[in-house]
């Protein structure tokens, strides 16, 4: 199989943990995210250097992964990722990692789906055409086990879809 060139859509704060897990388990070649103190400078930058980063991260990239925490569904740069993501013919998937414990080893409430809300052009819902995965386990490290046993076939799944709509 292909290896497939992805961007990570996240929020940042209560879930660059539990993404990390997710990026480490090695399936994609993926985007390396700015450090602490490069995204500083990024927002400094104000809108038009946040987009043109988010911009430049996306190129090149077959699929968008949004990670999805409690708190990612309507957060303004994560809309701007799946619209720019959609609208340039790249595969789209959601994975809920709310049940992936955190640096503290906690896990979190479920977040919403963030694809709903988004209508396509033949007037659907993005969220009846996007998948969003909620994996399922006894634990965290079995959560994570169903996330690394799919995840490139999920993102396989992801580039059809787009592509037949």
């Amino acid at each position: 199989m292909t290896q497939r060139r992805v961007f990570y859509s996240f929020h940042y704060k209560p879930d660059n943990w539990r993404v990390g897990q997710v990026r480490n388990i090695g399936a994609i070649e993926d985007n390396k995210p700015a450090s602490d103190n490069d995204w500083e400078t990024v927002k400094k930058g104000g809108d038009t250097a946040i987009q043109s980063w988010i911009d430049g991260q996306l190129k090149g990239r077959s699929c968008v992964v949004v990670l999805i925490g409690s708190e990612t569904a309507g957060r303004k740069w994560i809309n701007y990722e799946i619209e720019k993501g959609w609208n340039d013919g790249k595969g789209l998937v959601g994975i809920h990692i709310h049940q992936l414990k955190n640096r503290e080893g906690v896990t979190a409430t479920k977040g919403a789906n963030p694809f709903k809300g988004f209508t396509l052009a033949n007037g659907k819902d993005l969220s009846n055409v996007v998948k969003a995965y909620d994996p399922t386990g006894v634990d965290s490290k079995a959560v994570y086990q169903m996330i690394a046993n799919n995840l490139d076939s999920w993102i396989e799944e992801a580039i059809r879809i787009r592509a037949n709509n």
